[in-house]
């Protein structure tokens, strides 16, 4: 498959990065979003994402050539000149009507055997072909980059039964190649895969902590380095993709899962991230997050927020015998140990990683999919089954018994293994 020109449609965060991206390959762009009402310059939005993302730090662009590959423009006067691409990306405002609307009109002007791809994360590929075209759908596939694109490897792509597989293969390739992408290959279901798990081991982790009284510093270190994770654990992660993202994706999940699912029986409104969100304390983004920076009187002292009250203190370094016994013995020990971290880390990761287990091959087709989805996707040094194999299946298989959970059939198959 030979892609040498593409449009990006949208230009925002993960449109304009995507775009970048693509431009770093040597592969001209061109970026598209709507006419402002009363705009004197039709394409502002788009030449302003394109000004914003040439000044950024991280940069989107790997140099100033790359920056000139990208010509912005707009959906209303500059849709028809889509048709020199060999791959259209759309990346609007995750509402089916919008998206369908905007694909009849990439169909009317696209050229035979262009790629038409969505970066959505939360609508089905068999929604968003519904009443399309045969060839349109035979072209369309689901692309989800993991933001920044340029820095993250992860690239989930999602095909359907009326695609070739010369096609999805072709693409994939090029995927690989020009965009240095790591390619998995997911199911057309909610979340795909590492936000499947994903979700779910934030959203464990916050109510876990909650209800056994650990402070965030607490939680994040448990949750990090022990077991080969970003030292970001879960709230610092939070603050740093913005806390105002959770309640959506949260909200997209739940209403695409079923009820028996183990997500739903987890999930819950937690009123102090509500209530940050409604005061600006977004994350690095806005005024702070779980974290904070304290710059009152000269000084810059970095601040936790207590899950109880909400109320800001001087951030704390964790001293738990369970982190210090899992330096030397890894994830094993940090999820044996008896003192509250251990018992933390157990409770949170035991659940994730049983939830992965119970997803093959609804999600995907392998564990090694899984596996390297989360790898790519969140950062994590071993996959899910990855942990459990340095857990131990029949250990675990063991613990969960006994904690009165359900054992899927895939950590049962290993432990007996």
């Amino acid at each position: 498959m030979t892609i040498e020109h593409v449009t990006v449609i949208g230009a925002g965060v993960m449109g304009g990065g995507i775009a970048a991206q693509i431009a770093n390959a040597g592969i001209p762009v061109l970026l598209l979003d709507v006419v402002p009402e009363g705009a004197g310059d039709r394409n502002t939005v788009a030449e302003q994402a394109v000004a914003r993302m040439a000044k950024a730090d991280p940069a989107p662009f790997m140099s100033k050539r790359a920056v000139k590959r990208v010509t912005a423009g707009n959906i209303e006067d500059h849709l028809d000149q889509a048709a020199a691409s060999d791959w259209i990306v759309e990346a609007v405002v995750e509402r089916l009507d919008v998206k369908q609307a905007l694909y009849k009109k990439i169909d009317a002007v696209r050229k035979k055997g262009s790629i038409v791809s969505s970066n959505t994360s939360t609508l089905p590929r068999a929604k968003l072909v519904e009443g399309m075209s045969q060839s349109f759908a035979a072209d369309f596939l689901i692309t989800h980059f993991f933001n920044p694109p340029r820095y993250m490897r992860l690239l989930e792509v999602v095909s359907g039964p009326e695609n070739a597989a010369e096609t999805v293969a072709g693409f994939e390739d090029f995927a690989d190649r020009r965009l240095g992408k790591g390619v998995v290959e997911a199911h057309d279901t909610p979340g795909f895969i590492a936000n499947r798990i994903g979700t779910f081991w934030i959203q464990c982790a916050i109510v876990e902590a909650i209800d056994r009284g650990l402070s965030i510093e607490e939680a994040d270190a448990c949750l990090g380095r022990p077991l080969g994770i970003p030292k970001t654990g879960v709230f610092a992660l939070m603050d740093l993709v913005g806390i105002d993202l959770m309640p959506y994706v949260d909200q997209s999940l739940a209403g695409a899962l079923s009820a028996d699912d183990a997500y739903m029986k987890i999930r819950r409104e937690v009123p102090l991230i509500g209530k940050m969100i409604a005061d600006g304390y977004t994350g690095r983004k806005g005024k702070g997050g779980f974290y904070r920076l304290n710059t009152e009187g000269g000084g810059r002292v970095k601040e936790a927020v207590d899950l109880s009250s909400g109320a800001y203190a001087p951030a704390a370094k964790p001293a738990l015998e369970s982190l210090r016994e899992a330096r030397r013995g890894g994830a094993k020990a940090m999820v044996s140990h008896a003192d509250k971290g251990g018992q933390y880390a157990w409770a949170v990761m035991s659940r994730t990683l049983a939830y992965a287990a119970s997803l093959v091959p609804e999600i995907a087709n392998d564990v090694d999919a899984v596996d390297q989805a989360m790898r790519l996707g969140y950062n994590w040094k071993k996959g899910p089954f990855e942990l459990i194999d340095a857990i131990g299946p029949a250990d675990m298989a063991t613990r969960l018994a006994e904690d009165g959970a359900a054992v899927p059939a895939l950590l049962k198959t290993a432990a007996e293994a």
